[in-house]
């Protein structure tokens, strides 16, 4: 990669963080998998099948809490990779960056412990809206360095 990409401080956090986050999405996968295998509820009847029969081909509450959680995931960490990746070119404050990546990361990762494990409300919700600040922020920002160019 370019040099001028190399020396990019806040670039290099944002994938430090991206990648932090994309690794917990996994985590949750796996998690997901896990769950289908204890509670024999299988998405698709191949799977039901190699598993003991159709009769598993069945939902159960605790994986579509799990796949709730892995959907919400998408519905935020994917808008966060492009708004950080934006906002990395805009030549932010390396501490400032930092701390709107940290702020979402931290958020996401309490958001999806207090969804797995049922955390009483409003953890989850309180998780969910930290997270969207630095969102909003960096939304922000992107759209008032771009103004010019609309």
């Amino acid at each position: 990669s370019s040099p001028k990409m190399m020396e990019n401080k806040v670039f290099w956090s944002f994938t430090f963080y991206s990648t932090i986050l994309i690794l917990k999405m996994y985590v949750v996968a796996i998690i997901t998998g896990q769950v289908r295998l204890r509670k024999k509820a299988f998405a698709n009847p191949e799977d039901a099948l190699r598993n003991g029969g159709l009769q598993f081909y069945r939902e159960d509450p605790d994986v579509e809490r799990c796949r709730r959680a892995h959907r919400n995931d998408m519905e935020n960490i994917f808008p966060f990779l492009f708004l950080g990746a934006i906002y990395s070119l805009l030549d932010p404050s390396p501490t400032v960056a930092r701390i709107h990546f940290l702020i979402f990361c931290v958020g996401r990762i309490i958001h999806t412990i207090a969804y797995l494990l049922q955390l009483r409300a409003p953890t989850r919700s309180v998780a969910y809206s930290v997270a969207q600040l630095p969102c909003f922020s960096m939304a922000l920002q992107i759209l008032l360095a771009t103004t010019p160019y609309w």
